[in-house]
This record gives C-alpha cells, structure tokens and sequence, in this order.
C-alpha cells in the first residue's frame, strides 16, 4: 500500500473511532450496543457528509504535549480571574475589537486546534477562520490600543507555536525553530 493512500486511511479511521467516541459520549455509556449504534451513525455521517481529509503529521511530542496543556490550563485560571476582575472593577471601560491573526501553519488540524484552545480561554473568542489564508479573526475583550492588540496576537501565535512543536510535522517544527533563531538573532545585532 502507497505510503500517502496509507496516512488517508489512517486518517479515516481516526476520523471514524472520533466520532464513534463523541457518540458514546453523548450517550453516556460505552456498552456494546451504543459502540454498534456509534459505528453505523459515524459511517453514515462519513458517507452522507464531506469532511475534507485532516493531514495528521505522524508525530506527537510527549513533552511539548504536556507542556501545551499545562500552558492552556494556566492561561485558562488567568483569563478567568482577569475577566472576573474586569466584571467587579468599578471602572471598568468596555472596549473590544475583531483581530485578524495571520498563522504560520497551513495545517487544518493545526489551525483548527489553535482555535479551539484560542476560544476556550476566556476573554476571545474567534469568529472566523480563513483556511486559504491561514488566518484567525477573533472577538477580543478589554482591548483599548495597539499594545493590547499586539497582546493578543503573540498569545494566538504562541499558542501555535506550542501546538506546532507538540503534534506539528517535524518540517514546521524546524521551520518556526529556524525563524525563532533568526528572530532572536536579529534582536541581538
């Protein structure tokens, strides 16, 4: 079997023992037959509806995985405690904006996780995302001038990075390790 037909299939029925286990989720229980019931309504889901193939990298970073978690559940209590602030602060000023965030990656699942883990922190949520352009547009709160906005960018960027380098192919990984080194090299000269 062709290496590229392989990985599609490899990514198919990853696709299908996901959406097997959010059925048994939903459900509430993992018995025989909710699994059958799982199985038959995600092939009919597969068949009746397109879902564009998600390109999986074949390599996850144990490290750089826990590492993402860790980070996101901090980001998480932080936001959380600065948005409760926000709330109770006598003077509080609501300025928000919509932030176009252009990301380095082209990978759908890339993009999509950065999204996600983007929106479950509180204070943004993102509003679109443009595959062909590789860009996030997302809601922003408490954002007054262009610092809070260049704020916002680097956490979306960093968010990127840190899922590039936890689930990324090792080609991205080595490019944005690449760039970083130049980055920080340009800021010494």
């Amino acid at each position: 079997m062709q290496p590229s037909r392989r990985r599609a299939l490899v990514s198919q029925v990853l696709l299908l023992a996901g959406l097997v286990l959010l059925w048994c989720l939903l459900w509430g229980m993992f018995d025989l037959l909710t699994v059958l019931t799982g199985i038959g309504a995600a092939l009919l889901v597969s068949f009746l509806f397109y879902l564009p193939a998600v390109e999986l990298s074949g390599r996850i970073n144990l490290w750089r995985t826990a590492l993402f978690f860790l980070r996101l559940l901090v980001d998480i209590v932080r936001a959380s405690a600065e948005i409760a602030w926000l709330v109770v602060r006598p003077t509080f000023r609501s300025s928000n904006a919509v932030i176009a965030v252009r990301l380095r990656t082209s990978s759908d699942l890339i993009m999509s996780w950065t999204a996600e883990a983007v929106s479950i922190v509180p204070g943004s949520i993102v509003v679109d995302l443009d595959r062909s352009a590789s860009t996030l547009y997302l809601h922003a709160l408490d954002v007054h001038d262009d610092a809070d906005i260049d704020r916002v960018v680097a956490e979306v960027l960093g968010t990127e990075r840190r899922l590039i380098l936890a689930i990324g192919s090792r080609t991205e990984a080595d490019e944005l390790r690449h760039a970083q080194a130049h980055t920080s090299t340009g800021r010494r000269a």
